[in-house]
């Protein structure tokens, strides 16, 4: 079992920059990759950023490329998401997912690859 804890949510306004993490705990050496993906009320979990935990290889969704910056702290064992350039429409609740399928470098955009998921994290963009 791997159990994820996001943190670093909160309110900023249109433009500005917010950083979140992801703290892995548990059997973390079975952990291959890590995304994030955020739900919007009334909106469908969309995929955000993932990252290959070996080879660091990353993907991000084109709404937020250029923009987010996902990268692993080894030292923390925390996936940090480093969101610059924000909009309203960025606002949604942020989830960490680990997916422990063996990736060799691929990055996995698809939720249904992910076998562990946090609680979330909201992040609210004012416009």
């Amino acid at each position: 079992q791997v159990q994820l804890v996001e943190s670093g949510g909160g309110l900023v306004q249109t433009g500005g920059s917010l950083s979140v993490s992801c703290a892995a705990s548990g059997r973390t050496g079975s952990t291959y990759a890590v995304g994030w993906f955020r739900q919007a009320p009334g909106k469908e979990r969309e995929f955000v950023a993932a990252i290959s935990w070996s080879e660091g290889n990353t993907g991000y969704a084109d709404s937020v490329k250029g923009r987010f910056t996902i990268f692993i702290d080894n030292a923390k064992s925390t996936v940090a998401l480093q969101m610059n350039s924000l909009k309203p429409e960025d606002t949604a609740v942020y989830y960490c997912a680990a997916s422990s399928i063996p990736a060799y470098g691929t990055v996995w955009y698809g939720a249904n690859l992910y076998d562990y998921w946090g609680q979330g994290t909201q992040v609210t963009v004012s416009s």
